[in-house]
């Protein structure tokens, strides 16, 4: 037992016994500590669940119900899941984010210069042009001979 009355039994106005439940987890010089578990969850539920556990997770545990009941008092709605909900659509963000960058630094590092893709497209086309006009029989290398086929009136 702490000096005096734990938080707990201060603030149920009766006298802390040497075996008191909440005097390692809720000391006398935090009130504030035992008051929000106390409010959300009441004193009699918290010493049951404080009793159901194995002493070496009691600590844990308090300091669980203390952190859930101060984000029930935040945000009564949502309470610690909030938090959860917030965090996740944050490393959502980050995670698109992060994508869209690497995307970008593929996308750099593929990047072929300006003045290269100019002259290798002009090559190219050149090339297939070329080798198109060879696979064409001998006659209809002239364009003006070739004729085609069900001209539409509209193109005339």
């Amino acid at each position: 037992m702490i000096s005096g009355r734990c938080a707990a039994c201060k603030s149920q106005r009766r006298r802390c016994p040497s075996d008191c439940i909440f005097s390692p987890y809720f000391p006398a010089n935090d009130p504030q500590r035992f008051a929000s578990v106390h409010r959300i969850y009441g004193g009699s539920n918290v010493g049951k669940m404080l009793q159901q556990i194995p002493p070496y997770l009691r600590e844990q545990a308090a300091n669980t119900l203390h952190f859930e009941a101060q984000c029930r008092i935040q945000d009564p709605v949502y309470g610690c899941v909030g938090i959860i909900s917030r965090l996740h659509q944050e490393i959502h963000s980050t995670e698109i984010a992060l994508a869209k960058i690497q995307s970008q630094i593929v996308y750099h590092k593929l990047k072929v210069p300006p003045v290269e893709a100019e002259s290798n497209l002009n090559v190219l086309s050149t090339l297939d042009a070329e080798s198109n006009l060879n696979i064409l029989p001998a006659q209809r290398r002239n364009m003006q001979e070739f004729q085609w086929p069900n001209q539409a009136p509209w193109f005339n």
